[in-house]
Parts: structure tokens; C-alpha cells; sequence
């Protein structure tokens, strides 16, 4: 991966946190993966290490290449394309499923892969959509992402990093963060069967090595990413996200911050 280059310690265990996800969803050899939120591609390298010479995975992002630091999406691609791993991958970027000029035949792919980024849609009107979209394509839904709802005291700093940048997006603060519609796992499971999908299991996923608390509490607190947020909201919001956030910089270590545990959601 291109972004080892830059922090290898932080690359390993968060491909190594991908790869017990795959495990769990037993993709196997010669399966046909469409990923969807493919980013940098943490997850493309270990869904194509999985396939095997004969599988294929197709991974989908709506941001352009360019998109991305320190490493773009578009530079963390070519590192992939030119690999072992590069022609089991078929990258898509600037590519929008709900587009009526995307599509694939009924069937296309054993699986449909989201993992750590349905947090990135704009609501979870337009995730429904997706999923919809996406369900006659493949034959089996596979789901990751951060649990809301925090197993010990440790993570509450990173569940309130989440909560303050979800809440300013829904009161019209625009921001360039990894999180736009925080939603719980239960949320997720009412939502499944109005696309069309029939969940089947799933399960807590342990992320004590994974850095993203750290990295979210950064994200919330960077001055400049603040004063932009503040500046979006109305005087009520932005007093109770001001407030939440002088909590947030009270319970927050400098570093070593424990993430949010993840879950998983299989659906048919």
C-alpha cells in the first residue's frame, strides 16, 4: 500500500483489521467482489488477495483521484495496479452507483462489499438508495463499520468526536471529514429491508489496535476545520457544539485514544 510509505505501523494493523473482516465473511477463491467506498484501497488489496488469480473485484469510489493525503486515491490505485494484485482490480473513481448511466448485470457479483464508509453519505435516505441499487447486482451484502454505542469508558472520546461532526453536517455545516451521517447498527438493520435486503448475521469486531480514534478526535478539534464548522451553524447549535466540544478536548489523551469497537452485518 502507497500510505505504508508514510506510517507502515498504522498500514499494518489497519489492513490487518480488514483482513479479519474478509476472513469472517468467508469470500472465497474466484469470487467477483463490487466494493463500493473503495478510498486508498485498504480494503480492494485485501478483498483481491482473497479472489485469488480468478476472482475479480471492481472497486467504486464517487471522489476523483486527486482526492486524498497524504496519499491521493488515484496515486494509492497505480502502487495497487502495479502489484501481483493489480489485474484481479478494477478501479472506478468519480463513479456513482446511483447513476442511471452505472450499471451491471443482474447477478454480476457474488458479493457487494461497504466497509468504513457508509458514514461518508450525505444521509441515510441516499445509503437506502444505494443498497437498493446495488441489490440485484450481487448476491450477498457485506457491512462494516464503527458501533455508536461504546463498550467501555475509554472510547467515549472517539464516540464524541463522531457525534459533534455528524451533528454539525445535519445543522448544514459542510465539512471534509470522514464523517457525515454517524447512524447506530440498529439504524442499519431497519433500514435493510427496505432495499431489498435480508440480514443474516454479523457481530461485534474488536479494533483495539486501529488509530481512528485518534485520528477523529484530530479531525474535530483542528483549529481551522473548527472555526469553518462554527461559522456554518446557527447561534443554538453552535453553542451546544461548542460546549460539547470544550467536553471532548477535556476527555481526550494527546495520543492513544481508544477506537470505537466495529460490527459487521451480513445480508442476503
Amino acid at each position: 500500500m502507497a500510505a505504508a510509505d508514510h506510517s507502515p505501523d498504522s498500514q499494518l494493523s489497519q489492513t490487518a483489521h480488514r483482513a479479519r473482516l474478509v476472513a469472517g465473511w468467508g469470500i472465497a477463491p474466484g469470487a467477483t467482489v463490487l466494493e463500493l467506498g473503495c478510498g486508498q484501497g485498504d480494503m480492494t488489496a485485501v478483498l483481491a488477495e482473497a479472489v485469488g488469480p480468478d476472482g475479480r473485484v471492481v472497486a467504486v469510489d464517487v471522489a476523483d483521484p486527486s482526492y486524498g493525503a497524504p496519499v491521493t486515491l488515484g496515486a494509492s490505485a497505480d502502487r495497487l495496479a502495479a502489484g501481483r494484485l493489480g489485474p484481479r482490480i478494477d478501479f472506478r473513481f468519480g463513479t456513482d452507483v446511483l447513476d442511471p448511466s452505472v450499471g451491471f448485470p443482474e447477478g454480476a457479483f457474488d458479493h457487494v462489499v461497504l466497509a468504513h464508509c457508509s458514514w461518508y453519505f450525505a444521509s441515510l435516505g441516499r445509503l437506502r438508495d444505494t443498497l437498493a441499487r446495488v441489490r440485484p447486482w450481487a448476491r450477498r451484502l457485506c457491512f462494516a463499520e464503527w458501533d455508536l454505542t461504546p463498550a467501555s469508558g475509554d472510547r467515549l472520546a472517539h464516540l464524541l468526536a463522531v457525534l459533534i461532526q455528524g451533528q454539525a453536517e445535519a445543522a448544514g455545516a459542510r465539512g471534509q471529514g470522514n464523517v457525515r451521517t454517524p447512524f447506530s447498527r440498529e439504524a442499519l438493520l431497519r433500514l435493510l429491508p427496505g432495499a431489498g435486503w435480508t440480514a443474516d448475521g454479523g457481530g461485534p469486531v474488536d479494533t483495539a489496535e486501529l488509530q481512528d480514534g485518534d485520528w477523529e478526535i484530530a479531525a474535530c478539534l483542528d483549529p481551522a476545520a473548527e472555526r469553518e464548522r462554527l461559522a456554518a451553524l446557527s447561534e443554538p447549535v453552535r453553542q451546544l457544539v461548542l460546549s460539547q466540544t470544550d467536553v471532548l478536548r477535556a476527555v481526550a489523551r494527546p495520543h492513544g485514544n481508544r477506537a470505537l469497537d466495529s460490527y459487521t452485518v451480513t445480508a442476503h
